[in-house]
């Protein structure tokens, strides 16, 4: 399956990248990666980002704004980029507090070039 090694190919670029999980519009993960994944976790997490991004997409539609491109969340645990990708599908990339977020968002968004392409 080209998901799982465009995931791993991304968890490889960032040291420090907790977990990347591809999920379809209804929050369901399609496929997840990560070293020591806490699979449940990560499924929940993943749910709630599809969740915010509903909200940021009325929101965009609301105002007029375009298209969101990346939405990313910074908590005391880490960071977590989120992307949408092709037929409501989207892309959620967790980091450790540890990991260049720079680097994250910059390597999640050629992620989301070849999600797109296999989509």
């Amino acid at each position: 399956m080209p998901y799982l090694r465009l995931l791993e190919q991304l968890l490889a670029s960032v040291p420090g990248s907790m977990a990347a999980l591809l999920l379809d519009p209804n929050g369901e993960v399609v496929v997840e990666s990560g070293p020591g994944l806490d699979r449940e976790r990560h499924r929940l997490i993943g749910a709630y980002q599809g969740i915010a991004l509903d909200a940021a997409r009325k929101a965009t539609a609301r105002y007029d704004v375009g298209p969101i491109d990346c939405l990313v969340y910074r908590y005391a645990t880490g960071s977590v980029v989120l992307r949408p990708l092709h037929d409501g599908y989207y892309l959620v990339f967790a980091l450790s507090p540890e990991a260049n977020l720079g680097r994250g968002i910059h390597f999640s968004a050629v992620a989301k070039v070849d999600l797109d392409a296999e989509l």
